[in-house]
């Protein structure tokens, strides 16, 4: 029994470890949106409908990673 508590708190903070990762990409994914996600010179055809959609995309994986990181961070109670 004791095995597994340590089993369990060793997932806990592997879950914690990554879910702030993912909270600090997140920042840094604000911090640098205009570079990330801005117009880009060298592509002249690319339009402002492909720049939101390269957002949208690279948001709903990253909302996807911070919810399964914590609902995994909060299982492991």
């Amino acid at each position: 029994m004791q095995d597994n508590a340590l089993f369990f708190l060793c997932l806990r903070w592997i879950f914690a470890g990554l879910f702030i990762i993912t909270l600090v990409v997140g920042v840094w994914l604000l911090k640098h949106q205009q570079k990330l996600f801005g117009v880009d010179p060298n592509v002249p055809s690319e339009s402002s409908g492909a720049r939101l959609y390269s957002k949208v995309l690279i948001t709903v994986i990253w909302l996807h990673a911070l919810l399964i990181t914590g609902g995994f961070f909060m299982m492991f109670r």
